[in-house]
């Protein structure tokens, strides 16, 4: 593939290439810039394991560190005055996409502390107090989909605020983000407020939900368990696209897009492949779809202009990931239940939340 393919797949195929990556040194004139003219960059995704490793070791904050201590003696207060102007930065250079798409793309996604994630109340206050701070028009607030996280959703999307729902690794969490969203709006609605300007995306985790699951087919021990290895995050995947579908034809959501709603698009996110026995495209091949957005590393985004391959592939395999699905379920693999996406929800908090702890604490041995 060249990379003027990559320009050119959301205009054949309906899917936006989002960058998962932020730091300074990206945003230089051969960093983000170049992503977005020479390779179809129309998004940004970040995580506090993102901004550790952008910040944690750099020399490229250290004295901006040293000139906001007193200013914001709290870290957590420095730290979020330290990464708004990468925040803003990256906003402004995606402006133009935001533009030019009506609001479809060009957001940078911005994620609330993992302290909170389990404080409804909380959430919602956090993301007036960062949409304020950045003061940019096209800031996602990321917000994870626990049971308090989707009710401050729903909340958020009735004030009109854009969010990005993260950590899902379940059917039923893209089921009940998709109920509070279309909730969400008909409150928006009622208030009279405008639909047309709230958008929102859906992240559902892949290359975890392989990891874990395939250790736990790996101890079934049967060759039916080693047949389903590597193929229970595709079928999250098409299973989540399913509902999507569903969802957003139904005529609830037409009345409301008769008001300028938009549809919550899915975002594949984790898209790295952790085992090396796969493809390094597995989770960028086959999740390409229309009204689709699929959130890459560097490395990945940079595999997929060299050797990947683009062709519509979700929705004609939905029937075989329907079938996994049902298969992974008779070999007694919950992928809704405690074992897979509770485990996975409460480690993808823990190594947020000590991610976020190691960067709070390297910002203040700032000497």
């Amino acid at each position: 593939m060249s990379e003027m393919d990559l320009q050119n797949i959301y205009r054949e195929h309906g899917v936006s290439l989002w960058l998962d990556n932020l730091s300074r040194d990206l945003l230089a004139a051969d960093g983000l810039p170049r992503l977005i003219e020479q390779l179809g960059v129309r998004g940004v995704t970040s995580n506090p394991a993102i901004f550790k490793k952008a910040i944690v070791g750099s020399e490229a904050y250290q004295d901006d560190i040293r000139a906001l201590r007193s200013q914001y003696p709290q870290v957590e207060d420095l730290y979020e005055h330290l990464v708004v102007s990468d925040v803003q930065r990256a906003c402004d250079l995606l402006r133009p996409i935001w533009e030019q798409s009506n609001g479809e793309d060009g957001w940078v996604s911005w994620e609330e502390s993992p302290s909170i994630a389990h404080d409804t109340q909380q959430s919602v206050i956090a993301a007036g107090h960062l949409r304020a701070l950045t003061n940019r028009p096209n800031l996602l607030i990321k917000v994870p989909a626990t049971q308090e996280g989707i009710a401050a959703f729903e909340k958020l999307i009735a004030q009109g605020v854009s969010v990005n729902v993260t950590l899902i690794f379940s059917l039923q969490q893209v089921k009940s983000v998709f109920a509070a969203y279309v909730r969400g709006l008909q409150a928006l609605d009622a208030a009279g407020g405008d639909l047309s300007a709230v958008r929102a995306v859906a992240s559902v985790f892949m290359s975890r939900v392989d990891t874990l699951v395939d250790k736990q087919l790996d101890a079934l021990g049967s060759d039916a368990a080693a047949a389903l290895k590597g193929r229970s995050a595709l079928a999250l995947a098409g299973m989540s696209y399913q509902h999507f579908e569903t969802v957003f034809s139904s005529a609830a959501f037409e009345q409301l897009k008769a008001k300028g709603a938009r549809e919550q698009y899915l975002l594949w996110a984790s898209t790295s492949t952790k085992n090396p026995g796969y493809s390094d495209l597995l989770y960028v091949e086959n999740l390409i779809a229309p009204k689709t957005i699929n959130t890459l590393p560097d490395k990945t985004l940079q595999a997929f202009a060299e050797h990947g391959k683009v062709f519509a592939t979700l929705k004609a395999d939905i029937p075989e990931h329907e079938r996994v699905w049902a298969e992974l379920a008779e070999l007694g693999v919950d992928m809704d239940g405690p074992d897979v996406a509770g485990v996975l929800l409460d480690e993808g908090l823990d190594q947020f939340q000590q991610a976020f702890d190691d960067l709070l604490d390297a910002i203040a041995k700032v000497e």
